[in-house]
């Protein structure tokens, strides 16, 4: 009895033991989870950055180049409503180079822009460069050209080109005096806008029968290319009595071949409101032009790309269309880059 009492002394220390030690293990291990594994709300704070695009206060503004002086004033308005809202700038030229385009977007991407500004290289081509940047968590405010796609950009903010070249033929058909041989000048073909505004332009000159289009040719928006145009149209068609272009810089390519072929009396008419033309138009030269307001549009672009950042919403529909101001000799004076006094 007395050595089975042993033992069964000895068993029942031994389960005492190995349950202290079981207790002492899971205490060991409850402190050591508490220290190493945060709380759900520390958690969640810690993968909140990770997730996140970090902030940012740079505004990349990104245009044609600025040997158009159009281009440079969106530019110009950009960077002045930006700094004046608190706004880093960047200020990128593509040369409507859809390529470069979609370099100067990844340059955006890895600077951690807040915004995208943009006057786009191709209604087409720029749809994907777009996408690319919001798919970034970086959104784009359109100016100047629409892309054919709604839901990319956030914002779509253009002159109402065809209003305003309706403006600007109604203006052109007056001093022809509703009759004459005419040539056109076409912008871009793969920008939308010179579409445009060349139906805007024969909807209202079509509608005169006497009124004659003897020459139609696209100078790419370009002063040369609309100088060595004319001067081949001139050697052809030494009777024109008029020249209405898609934009100021192929109407002062044009005035400028019509001066060397000593056809001063030959009426021209531009579309974009330019200080050169403006100045043109007060010496008696070109006649009209029409004013789509750049400066203001990409200022408003700024505002939106504000708005937008701080409330997740424009408050305003994507695509927005502004209205043109026709420029004659009465108001050319108010003129000052893109906007009138």
């Amino acid at each position: 009895m007395k050595t089975s009492s042993s033992k069964w002394l000895t068993v029942v220390f031994l389960i005492v033991a190995f349950a202290m030690v079981l207790v002492g293990c899971g205490g060991k291990n409850t402190e050591n989870k508490t220290e190493t594994s945060p709380s759900p709300s520390s958690a969640s704070a810690s993968e909140t950055p990770a997730a996140k695009k970090p902030e940012s206060n740079l505004i990349v503004i990104i245009t044609p180049s600025h040997d158009n002086p159009f281009f440079k004033s969106e530019a110009d308005g950009a960077v002045a409503k930006a700094k004046e809202l608190g706004y880093e700038t960047m200020v990128l030229v593509h040369d409507d180079d859809p390529n470069k385009q979609n370099e100067l977007i990844d340059t955006a991407i890895s600077r951690n822009a807040a915004a995208i500004i943009l006057d786009n290289a191709g209604a087409d081509a720029t749809i994907a460069a777009v996408k690319k940047a919001k798919d970034a968590g970086i959104p784009s405010f359109l100016i100047d050209r629409e892309i054919n796609e709604t839901g990319v950009a956030v914002s779509q903010i253009v002159s109402n080109n065809y209003q305003g070249a309706q403006l600007g033929a109604e203006e052109f058909v007056r001093l022809m005096g509703e009759k004459g041989n005419y040539v056109e000048l076409l912008g871009k073909e793969s920008d939308t806008n010179a579409g445009i505004r060349s139906k805007g332009f024969h909807d209202v000159i079509d509608q005169y029968p006497d009124m004659k289009m003897v020459a139609q040719q696209s100078a790419n928006w370009s002063q040369t290319e609309a100088y060595s145009k004319m001067e081949s149209i001139i050697q052809a068609n030494k009777d024109i009595k008029g020249v209405i272009a898609g934009n100021d810089t192929m109407a002062m390519g044009a005035m400028a071949a019509l001066k060397a072929a000593g056809l001063n009396d030959v009426i021209v008419v531009g579309f974009d409101g330019s200080n050169d033309v403006r100045d043109s138009i007060i010496a008696g030269e070109i006649k009209a032009t029409v004013l789509q307001p750049a400066y203001d549009i990409a200022q408003m672009a700024v505002e939106q790309a504000d708005q937008y950042l701080k409330t997740g919403s424009t408050g305003k529909e994507e695509k927005q269309l502004v209205d043109c101001i026709l420029i004659t000799s009465d108001n050319a004076a108010q003129l000052e880059n893109f906007a009138l006094k």
